[in-house]
């Protein structure tokens, strides 16, 4: 069976679970108690905590760790404008290709703390231009949250130039990284918060972490016991932590030699399948895209009867976001993007490891998915 599904998650790396293993067994205590296995553990933490924020280009202090993304993303776009409240900022800007995760953050923002929301167009490659940005800030802009890299059709935001455009009008730029991380370099990108997760980059499900500029007031969400210096109570998942440095230090190693090979073999494997099947259209930024993502839709077919014709013939992908799976509606993200509603629910999306394939793979990997394509289209 091959594994194509690595935008929705990927397995946990050996070197992961080996650093992780002595925080779930001897040094198991709990990093907020004033005593020797305590300490241990807050030790642990705090390396985990600098390391983290060295790869983000952030000082540790400013790193909070989450349960995943969602809840970083969540954190940032709640706690960052409803501190901005008070100061009179309450208009947010986002775009409608977003994760679920931001969209209903400023849902949640809008319905109950009356809080106005400018949703910027993107072209129809899901790219945000510097000047669309400038257009949509006011003086009362509390954020801009933005995808790094969109987690459905793998386009990449000129994220340097829009932090520019923010930081030139005195607003923070969230960006969320969850899927760039390990393919795309963090650290100088000039924004002012950034989440990540942990099981996009080989550490387990329920890590993550939120980088926020000191200079940045973040109302916490979660209220008890104080931990992570205010911003998120509740005890933290050491061994969770340590996995999700060891994961970010791998992936950032490997970032160069990994995105130039999987990029080259993701770039076959479109041309093969743009070749094959005559209904097959790429979706996102032909040039600015994730290095291992490809997303296509197959008009005339179903997305759904075209992912199961190709787990039939031994391959694993998926028609989007994992965290819409349950939506029998068509792709928010593509819809913004200009595709008609009947075509985006034709859509396949096909996510690459860092772990290359055969040379030949990708070509075989396209006449897989034309056979797909053809039973599902002529009801074969």
């Amino acid at each position: 069976m091959l594994y194509l599904d690595h935008a929705a998650t990927s397995p946990v790396r050996p070197e992961v679970l080996e650093a992780m293993r002595p925080y779930l067994t001897g040094v198991f205590g709990n990093p907020s108690s004033h005593h020797t296995a305590g300490e241990a553990a807050a030790s642990a933490l705090e390396d985990a905590r600098a390391r983290v924020a060295r790869i983000l280009g952030m000082r540790a202090g400013d790193v909070i760790f989450t349960s995943g993304g969602t809840e970083a993303n969540n954190l940032a776009v709640k706690g960052i404008v409803l501190s901005a409240l008070a100061r009179g900022r309450r208009h947010i800007v986002t775009t409608a290709i977003e994760h679920e995760s931001i969209l209903e953050s400023v849902e949640y923002l809008r319905r109950f703390h009356a809080v106005e929301v400018t949703c910027v167009p993107v072209m129809d490659t899901g790219r945000l231009t510097p000047d669309a940005l400038a257009e949509a800030l006011r003086d009362d802009t509390a954020l801009v949250s933005l995808g790094h890299a969109n987690n459905e059709i793998g386009t990449v935001q000129p994220v340097a130039a829009l932090a520019a455009v923010a930081t030139a009008a005195g607003v923070p730029l969230h960006v969320d990284a969850v899927q760039s991380a390990g393919w795309l370099p963090l650290g100088d990108l000039g924004a002012a918060a950034m989440s990540i997760a942990g099981h996009k980059i080989g550490a387990p499900k329920g890590i993550g972490a939120l980088g926020v500029r000191a200079r940045i007031p973040l109302e916490p969400l979660l209220h008890g016991g104080g931990q992570e210096r205010g911003h998120r109570s509740g005890t933290q998942n050491v061994a969770g932590a340590v996995g999700l440095a060891v994961a970010l230090e791998l992936a950032e190693a490997e970032r160069l030699t990994a995105s130039t090979r999987i990029g080259e073999q993701t770039a076959r494997f479109i041309a093969a399948v743009l070749a094959e099947v005559p209904q097959a259209a790429l979706t996102g930024d032909p040039v600015h895209r994730l290095p291992g993502s490809a997303s296509f839709t197959f008009a005339g077919t179903s997305g759904e009867a075209v992912l199961l014709e190709l787990e039939r013939r031994g391959v694993i992908s998926s028609s989007g976001s994992a965290c819409a799976a349950d939506s029998d509606e068509p792709s928010h993200v593509l819809l913004a993007c200009g595709v008609p509603a009947a075509v985006a629910q034709t859509s396949v999306r096909f996510t690459f490891g860092r772990a290359p394939l055969a040379d030949a793979a990708p070509a075989q990997l396209a006449h897989l998915v034309a056979a797909a394509v053809a039973t599902v289209a002529t009801g074969s």
